[in-house]
């Protein structure tokens, strides 16, 4: 779950931050427009900003690829909102445990004043935040609604996993392992992970080869709806 969670939270990032301004003037213009819908520059940084702030980096270390993959996660999420499309805000209580995840992650962040601190040194505020993480928890419930019922994980699956991956990789780190019967349940679940994520992939790579994403500087598409 935890890099399904990761994913959805980055696919999720943009949605709440149109209008948040990072430290320092950003001068704007297109870099990708995606079915007729423009990605900023200025979004492009937002979305380096909150990677960096869960990750406990600094924007300006990511490399030119890091950049990149970045930015490629902004066309996956314009795709993304073209077929699922949130609806009411997320309950209240869900919101303030995942504002508590993120506080968790970083360093001088026990009390408000640190935490604001924090906040400002990457350009953003509580309320953007609050409303990015409704906007993820929509959105993961909204993927998850279309792909989850087509995963399928019987005890062949799990049986296979236990003997021909698990078993093998701690024979080889030279430890010993627990019974089937105890590991079942959280190979099954790991098993189901891995097959969102494959299917999520594939939903991505489907919409990209369908849509008109196109660098309006080089007038280059990857592919035409």
């Amino acid at each position: 779950m935890k890099r399904w969670r990761q994913f959805v939270l980055a696919v999720a990032l943009s949605v709440a931050l149109a209008g948040v301004s990072l430290a320092g003037p950003i001068v704007d213009r297109v870099v990708r427009s995606v079915n007729g819908h423009v990605v900023l520059q200025s979004d492009w940084e937002q979305e380096i900003a909150f990677e960096a702030l869960l990750d406990g980096r600094q924007p300006d270390s990511f490399t030119t690829a890091e950049r990149n993959a970045a930015l490629d996660r902004l066309i996956d999420q314009e795709l993304l909102r073209e077929q699922v499309r949130p609806g009411q805000a997320a309950p209240s209580l869900e919101i303030a445990a995942r504002v508590a995840e993120v506080r968790k992650l970083q360093p001088d962040c026990s009390t408000e004043a640190g935490w604001h601190v924090t906040l400002q040194r990457y350009g953003l505020t509580q309320s953007a935040l609050e409303a990015r993480l409704s906007d993820e928890v929509q959105l993961m419930k909204l993927v998850e609604d279309r792909l989850r019922p087509s995963i399928q994980i019987d005890q062949k699956a799990v049986e296979s996993y236990y003997h021909d991956q698990l078993l093998p990789e701690i024979t080889k780190a030279g430890g010993s392992a627990k019974p089937l019967t105890e590991m079942y349940g959280r190979i099954k679940t790991l098993l189901a992970e891995k097959k969102m994520n494959e299917l999520l992939s594939g939903w991505l790579a489907s919409l990209r080869s369908g849509s008109n994403i196109r660098n309006p500087e080089s007038g280059s598409g990857e592919g035409n709806r």
